[in-house]
């Protein structure tokens, strides 16, 4: 009885490690929205049976754990919030050629061989009018008096959008670095990432975000908080989102699906849905979209290491 009971268990065992190795899975490593690849992951499962596993943090968190398991990856797909990641990855030989037949609506400049955009934010002023300042229209007018301890910024070395605006600022002859040394003696603060900059404004404390992320501060608006999204009249720079297949993926046909499903007229209705400009321009969005806004170039030969050390100069940041 014993022996036949260990047949009996060895042979589910093995039953139960075949079905783990046919088990069809992807995993997702992405900067955000949480909700938006919740509901990505959720609708790709349901038309494709297909499991996503998912981590979702800020850039330079996401950026830290690939490195971390370069020995024994585990991503198939990075979503990323700079386009410094695709130019990056693809430049060393990281990244699956691949190209999605529903890519056919989607601008050449928001893809490429080895990448394609999922969706796309700009960074623009978010004013509280409550606060009791003018309301602001370019990105100067932050320098003046009646912003003075008043406006906070994204730490550019923390949030990708936030560095490729200042890329694109300092890099405008009219702009220069003189914009973010008068920022900094109106006593502009930089407390982290994206949400730390914007919740001071939401809840009073300050009144404008410099370079806020457009997405979440419509998503605040939407939920009732006193917020107002405006786009500056000198232009401001848009932050693609890029979906990359990792070279290393042993899901490859999953990962190239999961791609497929994103760039579905369902998939890019989820990505209006949180107001995020879609990559496809067949696609509504209740929000301004490209075609709508004065877009500044970033150049990707720009010196990150060299901008945000003289940012952190500028702002007394460690």
């Amino acid at each position: 009885m014993h022996k036949f009971t260990a047949l009996l268990l060895a042979s589910a065992a093995s039953l139960a490690l075949t079905a783990a190795a046919n088990a069809q899975s992807v995993t997702v490593y992405t900067a955000g929205p949480a909700d938006l690849i919740e509901e990505l992951a959720a609708g790709f499962t349901a038309e494709t049976g297909i499991e996503v596993g998912i981590f979702q943090a800020t850039t330079g968190q996401m950026m830290a754990r690939l490195e971390a398991e370069a020995a024994n990856p585990q991503a198939d797909i990075v979503i990323s919030a700079s386009m410094d990641t695709a130019y990056d990855f693809g430049a060393q030989g990281l990244l699956l050629d691949y190209t999605s037949p529903n890519a056919e609506n989607v601008p050449d400049f928001l893809k490429g061989e080895n990448w394609v955009v999922q969706g796309i934010s700009a960074l623009a002023i978010a004013w509280n009018p409550n606060s009791g300042t003018p309301e602001p229209t370019d990105w100067t007018d932050l320098t003046g008096e009646d912003y003075r301890d008043l406006v906070t910024m994204p730490d550019p070395a923390q949030s990708g959008s936030a560095y490729e605006l200042v890329a694109a600022l300092v890099a405008n002859e009219a702009i220069g670095w003189e914009l973010f040394e008068g920022l900094a003696e109106n006593e502009m603060i930089v407390p982290g990432a994206n949400a730390a900059a914007l919740n001071p404004v939401l809840q009073g404390a300050k009144a404008v975000v410099f370079g806020a992320v457009d997405y979440i501060s419509f998503n605040s608006q939407q939920a009732g908080e006193s917020i107002e999204v405006i786009f500056p009249a000198s232009g401001t720079v848009i932050a693609p989102r890029p979906m990359m297949i990792l070279e290393t993926s042993q899901n490859q046909d999953e990962a190239k699906a999961f791609i497929d499903y994103v760039l579905s007229e369902e998939g890019q209705a989820m990505v209006a849905a949180t107001n995020l400009m879609p990559s496809r321009t067949d696609i509504a969005a209740d929000r301004p979209l490209i075609s709508d806004l004065d877009i500044l170039d970033v150049d990707p030969e720009t010196d990150r290491a060299a901008t945000l050390a003289r940012f952190a100069e500028i702002f007394g940041i460690e």
